[in-house]
């Protein structure tokens, strides 16, 4: 039941034209015309290098947090999760394959992505392993938060709220613009959301080659353990 649900899910959230433009379109355009065109002063090295870890990152939570926050909320709005709660399949096991939807649609993002980055020059290094430990823990925060953002807003405001988030974090998330290059103060703040942990992790392990980034994944587990105790006290299925 969960992984015929899973397979609804994925290919729902594939036919959607909004969610495509928020989980496929959008990032590679950044993608490419940052790398492509000197707008933003990303440091030494070619710009791929930085911007690569960051438009990861912002995939993540274009599926995890924006798109799965729209269309739980309007799923729930038009009664479709209390049809759902009632039916054979578990509300955990509804959960989980949302869960799986998530991470089949993330991986399709990350595939397509690193073929541009590679054929933009990129050149990645460092542990595979911290990769995908961020990138689980990223998913985790963005799910929880998307899921209690959904279950408690009306699907409009969840709808604004969702978009609004994904373009300020785009902005002071360090994806296309380096943290150093806000005052120290604000730094300092900026550096403690789940989007700055999760890019800037990215960018340490896959620029610079360090190893495991645990403030980042400090960070992004403190915000997935509260962003999921928080959806499953507060979410309302109706």
């Amino acid at each position: 039941m969960i992984g015929a649900q899973a397979a609804l899910e994925t290919k729902m959230l594939l036919r959607n034209g909004e969610q495509l433009l928020l989980t496929v379109v959008i990032p590679t355009l950044l993608l490419v015309l940052f790398s492509s065109v000197d707008v933003v002063d990303t440091g030494s090295g070619k710009s791929v290098d930085f911007l690569a870890p960051g438009i990861l990152a912002l995939a993540v939570m274009s599926t995890a947090f924006t798109g799965q926050a729209i269309a739980t909320g309007f799923e729930r709005r038009y009664g479709v999760l209390k049809r759902l709660a009632a039916s054979p399949l578990p509300r955990w096991g509804l959960m989980a394959a949302k869960t799986v939807s998530v991470l089949v649609t993330e991986v399709l993002q990350v595939v397509l992505l690193t073929v541009i980055a590679f054929a933009l020059g990129w050149s990645p290094q460092g542990n595979p392993l911290a990769v995908l430990l961020l990138l689980i823990l990223g998913t985790a925060a963005f799910s929880g938060l998307g899921l209690l953002m959904a279950g408690t807003l009306k699907a409009e405001a969840t709808l604004a709220a969702a978009n609004l988030v994904f373009l300020l974090l785009l902005v002071g998330g360090g994806v296309v613009v380096p943290l150093d290059k806000f005052p120290s103060g604000a730094e300092d703040v900026l550096g403690l959301l789940p989007i700055s942990a999760l890019s800037e992790g990215l960018r340490d392990v896959l620029q610079h080659g360090a190893g495991m980034p645990w403030g980042n994944l400090g960070i992004l587990a403190v915000w997935a353990v509260l962003g999921l105790a928080a959806a499953g006290k507060f979410f309302r299925w109706e």
